[in-house]
């Protein structure tokens, strides 16, 4: 059996995305190393020990490859990442709560509730619930 281990997200600056991931989103810090040269190595992953094989690296994302592929999917309005909840409505107050700024507020799409935020380095997410 073949299983999703770590994915990426490319962000603007890691440190700013590790501390918006955790101390607003609620992620855990899995990885946090100092690779050298200002270069940090961050992974996070679901609290409360939920997931604990899947990790999301906050990934540099500066670069030939990462600059043109990060600004098409940020004008084209796409999230680079999909999150799961399981209350939306909830999750979304307290997110505004927090000053996180949504582009989408919650609503029907397809089988699921979904609602789209700014995650404040470069990226639009999207977070769902699937319908009753």
């Amino acid at each position: 059996m073949i299983k999703v281990a770590m994915t990426s997200v490319y962000v603007d600056d890691v440190s700013k995305a590790h501390a918006f991931y955790t101390e607003v989103l609620g992620f855990e810090t899995r990885i946090h190393m100092d690779l050298g040269g200002g270069t940090l190595f961050v992974t996070v992953g679901a609290a409360e020990g939920a997931q604990q094989d899947l990790q999301l690296l906050l990934e540099p994302g500066q670069g030939p490859i990462a600059d043109p592929y990060r600004r098409a999917v940020r004008e084209a309005g796409l999230p680079c990442i999909v999150f799961s909840v399981d209350d939306i409505e909830a999750e979304y107050r307290r997110l505004r709560g927090l000053g996180v700024e949504f582009t989408q507020e919650p609503r029907g799409q397809g089988p699921v509730v979904a609602a789209v935020l700014d995650d404040t380095v470069g990226n639009l997410v999207q977070l769902v619930q699937p319908k009753d």
